[in-house]
């Protein structure tokens, strides 16, 4: 990132990836090759919408090295959602190589992406 980008942002941005169905779930995060983020979110959530630049920073930041995707409860299918148990929203679901690893329900700030990115997926 050269000094132009740092200080007024980068033309560039990777918004995260919408999934709908269980056949998408199962293509882009469980057939996935990068570790994946899934964030589960509703529009009437406030915390939902304050994650939602974050994510955008992290998908630019980390592309081709980790996906995010991200589902919304009121579009996705039932059994999507219900596969998942999801409780509350935003909750975030870490995967890598197909299998869950970590999740977390809440708003998270960027430095904490930053750190589970370097002890769950090891970049």
């Amino acid at each position: 990132m050269g000094i132009f980008d740092k200080l007024f942002g980068s033309a560039k941005q990777v918004h995260p990836t919408r999934v709908r169905t269980m056949d998408e779930f199962d293509k882009l995060v469980l057939d996935s090759k990068e570790p994946v983020i899934v964030d589960v979110w509703s529009a009437s959530c406030a915390p939902c919408r304050m994650l939602e630049p974050i994510l955008i920073d992290i998908a630019t930041r980390y592309e081709g090295r980790v996906r995010v995707v991200e589902i919304g409860s009121a579009d996705a299918e039932p059994q999507l959602l219900g596969s998942l148990e999801v409780r509350a929203t935003p909750t975030l679901i870490m995967f890598k190589d197909g299998e869950e690893i970590g999740r977390s329900a809440g708003h998270r700030p960027v430095g904490w992406f930053d750190q589970m990115i370097a002890a769950e997926f090891g970049l």
